[in-house]
């Protein structure tokens, strides 16, 4: 990976993320789906109390370069739930997203042992997540005026 050194990965509860890093991450968040995609949806949709945060911060930006929300079994689906992922303009061309979802994996196997992972996954981004043993699960539906596609990683 052709990362930056400097990146500080943090793996948190929502109540041990700071003031600041949640405004950050907000902001992140809604560049690259409101601005950059030009969605319009509620992103802080009451779900970030119920998840695990993973985020990579570099000491040259505010925002995380990477970051993905990963929920509760329960709280989307039956299954533990990896979503809105990020990687900002300056974290892009580097394999720092494969990076991301392969700690959300590693981090989210730890918790949840044997468990399995459902996501909703933008159609056009199908095979990045089969490269890390995401299935297909269901027809492509829209979700915020973006086509999805439901998929499955089983332990």
């Amino acid at each position: 990976m052709n990362a930056p050194a400097e990146l500080s990965w943090r793996w948190c509860r929502f109540d041990d993320l700071t003031v600041r890093e949640l405004q950050h991450i907000y902001a992140a968040r809604q560049l690259v789906f409101s601005i950059e995609q030009q969605c319009i949806y509620l992103d802080a949709d009451g779900c970030d109390e119920s998840a695990w945060h993973l985020a990579a911060w570099s000491p040259a930006q505010r925002e995380p370069l990477a970051y993905a929300r990963v929920l509760d079994p329960g709280v989307k689906y039956a299954e533990v739930s990896i979503g809105r992922v990020i990687t900002l303009g300056d974290g892009r061309g580097r394999g720092l997203g494969r990076e991301l979802v392969a700690r959300a994996i590693v981090h989210t196997a730890e918790v949840w042992p044997g468990g399995a992972i459902r996501i909703s996954a933008q159609t056009r981004l199908e095979r990045f997540y089969e490269e890390f043993g995401f299935a297909v699960v269901g027809a492509p539906y829209l979700e915020d005026g973006i086509e999805h596609t439901e998929m499955l990683r089983n332990p």
